[in-house]
């Protein structure tokens, strides 16, 4: 085939940027997988940290959107499939699809500042999304009883995971976009 044909670059990954979402989506996975053996910090179920989330936070800032969707993509199917169940990974994908489109808008609206922001507003989006998704395999209204709780974890999850990813990225070498 030739060299210079483009239907056999059109799809290609750049090497460097493969590598670097494989291990982005590797060390999402780890700490998702070590976060899931802390047990509860609160007696309120579904409130967790979101440790992972910085990574997706990292991934969008330094990489951009489509970047992060795929390292979030994969996390949340990886961590599904070794540490959780069908049900947990619908949870998990729609509360993870709909904070990447929040915390993307909000980035954009926000030039990139206030990182710690951002990810409280994802964080929320991620309850919302799981409370609908709640209330879809229930129909049962009372799920909105956690609203206030989902809201008040999600602003102080938020605030905890934007200030670990706000640190991080100073610590992290800049690699060039291929």
């Amino acid at each position: 085939m030739n060299k210079n044909s483009s239907s056999k670059t059109s799809y290609r990954f750049p090497v460097r940027r493969l590598t670097t979402l494989a291990l982005l989506t590797a060390a999402a996975l780890m700490i998702y997988g070590l976060e899931s053996l802390i047990p509860p910090l609160v007696p309120v179920p579904g409130i967790k940290l979101g440790l992972a989330n910085v990574v997706t936070l990292i991934t969008l800032r330094r990489y951009g959107a489509r970047d992060a969707f795929l390292v979030l993509l994969a996390r949340i199917l990886l961590s599904g499939f070794f540490f959780g169940s069908l049900m947990s990974m619908s949870y998990s994908l729609c509360g993870g699809m709909l904070c990447l489109l929040t915390i993307w808008l909000i980035n954009l609206l926000l030039m990139g500042h206030f990182l710690f922001l951002t990810s409280c507003m994802g964080a929320i989006a991620h309850n919302l999304a799981q409370l609908c998704v709640a209330y879809f395999i229930t129909k049962t209204a009372g799920v909105f009883a956690y609203l206030p709780f989902l809201m008040i974890s999600g602003v102080v999850t938020g605030l905890f995971t934007g200030m670990c990813a706000h640190f991080t990225l100073h610590y992290l070498p800049r690699l060039e976009k291929e």
